[in-house]
């Protein structure tokens, strides 16, 4: 009987990775449900375990099961050789993913013997301000967007005085492109669990609460057999390995609004309440869930942390460029022919991820456009496909990186309508708190309908722009505000998209 993994990872199961497994198991073989690799575009993968290492095949079907010579490893058509060297993977550097896709997720010994609560034990041993410090080393910026430094945030909550304290996981992926948080929580979830366990004992809280939306059911319940995994094991809950510290942590189900990945709408939600954005200040790390002292990071924030306490702040901080330190797990998705997950070093150009991992587009076009960072972010024209991943490279070109969800669009795509789409996309998930946001994106589609249909172009653009403007100053949060970042670049780099109606005219 041989051991073979197969993903249960709900991108691999949505392309049948349970029947295949189901086929396996049938076939006598000792099926290990792991979580995904990040090579989507293989799935379902199905690894056998051999003295060499585990050799993969893949995309299998169920068809294809009575065929694959698991016993011997041997060759087949979908034989993709030892997992391990394959370029997808072999050209990454995996801190975070280390072990997704490798270890059973919701198994505290599969975890333990892989190198897990590693870091949660040197945290054990130190105390909450050499903690912080060591985070505030490693250089770790919050990895949602907008990168603010992870050790100030920790600091600011464990120098404020306060009866209960608490720690937040923002998981309401709701980034177009964006699959990694999922990932984490369906394939390595106990490393989130770590990685939040420590900013607990770090900052004083003793309650943490991991908010995911609706939409990620798998994720759901993952996270909630892993926590009580967890507990059962000592590593989380009351005096976590025979230890005076204590940490307790639950799911929050969000209800899909993607304004819920506001951080202060976040805690709306979690709160019981309508998800609508709170104004600043008072910022949540001083006033925050119920009132209290709040860390909110997202999940890729948290999930960095056990690397940094188990390796030092050093280790992480080798990799990376300028203020950009460690790595990001960088999504591929959108037209292109290799779509996953590739964690890398910030510092890795565009073209590496897209034309070296990705191999280009899927319908073997060339690249126009690549909207990077989610919804409300820029798109990069493929003239600047060489600029590197860099909180401030991307900036400095009116751009962000964001969460690393990167979209593809080949040379078919109408970046006039993609604006439009931006505004549509604001207008619709806008928590309607505040005029600029609410009134100026569906204002905005109006605009931009009117200059589609060559209806006083000029005018209209130069009225965009005001509108731009002021939703950007005016807005209340980032929805509202970066709303006017992919619109602004699509007639940027793509003037022509705007103005058909006259080239149609003149012809």
């Amino acid at each position: 009987m041989s051991k073979v993994y197969v993903p249960r990872d709900s991108a691999a199961r949505s392309v049948g990775a349970d029947e295949v497994a189901a086929a396996l198991a049938a076939a006598g073989h000792e099926v290990i449900r792991n979580g995904s690799r990040g090579l989507l575009f293989l799935e379902p993968l199905v690894e056998v375990e051999t003295k060499d290492g585990r050799i993969a095949y893949g995309p299998v079907t169920v068809e294809d099961v009575a065929s694959l010579p698991i016993a011997t490893a041997g060759a087949h058509k979908l034989r993709l050789g030892n997992i391990e060297d394959h370029p997808y993977l072999k050209n990454q550097e995996r801190l975070t993913f280390a072990r997704c896709g490798i270890t059973d997720p919701v198994s505290v010994s599969d975890y333990v013997a892989h190198g897990g609560f590693e870091g949660l034990k040197k945290a054990l041993g130190l105390g909450r301000a050499a903690i912080v410090a060591e985070v505030t080393e490693s250089g770790l910026r919050g990895r949602g967007g907008a990168g603010f430094p992870t050790g100030i945030k920790w600091k600011t909550v464990h120098d404020a005085a306060a009866d209960q304290k608490y720690i937040c996981c923002n998981a309401d992926e709701g980034d177009s492109g964006t699959f990694a948080d999922r990932m984490v929580m369906e394939g390595d979830p106990l490393m989130l669990i770590e990685g939040m366990t420590i900013a607990g004992i770090a900052v004083g809280a003793t309650r943490g609460y991991v908010y995911i939306r609706s939409e990620y059911p798998d994720a759901i319940a993952t996270m909630k057999e892993a926590i009580a995994a967890a507990v059962a094991a000592k590593w989380l809950g009351a005096n976590i390995q025979g230890t005076d510290k204590t940490f307790h942590l639950e799911v929050r189900r969000g209800a899909g609004a993607y304004i819920c990945g506001e951080e202060t709408a976040m805690l709306e939600s979690i709160e019981g309440k309508r998800g609508t954005v709170r104004p600043k200040p008072p910022i949540p790390a001083l006033e925050g869930l119920f009132g209290k002292p709040t860390v909110i990071n997202n999940v890729l924030s948290f999930a960095a942390v056990p690397f940094i306490l188990a390796k030092g702040g050093a280790a992480y901080k080798n990799y990376g460029m300028g203020r950009s330190r460690g790595t990001l797990p960088f999504q591929l998705a959108g037209n292109i022919r290799q779509g996953g997950l590739v964690e890398k070093a910030f510092g890795v150009t565009l073209r590496e991820l897209v034309e070296g991992f990705g191999g280009g587009t899927f319908t073997g076009k060339l690249i126009r456009a690549i909207q990077v960072g989610g919804p409300l972010g820029a798109y990069v024209p493929a003239a600047q496909l060489d600029m590197p991943m860099d909180y401030e490279t991307f900036a400095a070109a009116q751009a962000m990186v964001g969460h690393g969800g990167i979209v593809v669009f080949d040379e078919s795509v109408d970046m006039a309508q993609q604006a439009r789409f931006a505004m549509e996309f604001c207008a619709i998930e806008s928590c309607g708190k505040c005029t600029p946001c609410r009134i100026g994106s569906t204002r905005g589609v109006e605009v931009i309908d009117k200059i589609i249909a060559g209806d006083d172009r000029d005018a209209n653009l130069d009225l965009l722009a005001d509108l731009c403007q002021t939703m950007t100053d005016g807005s209340l949060c980032a929805m509202g505000g970066l709303t006017p970042m992919p619109v602004l670049s699509a007639i940027k780099h793509f003037p022509e998209d705007f103005d058909k109606p006259a080239k149609i005219a003149a012809e």
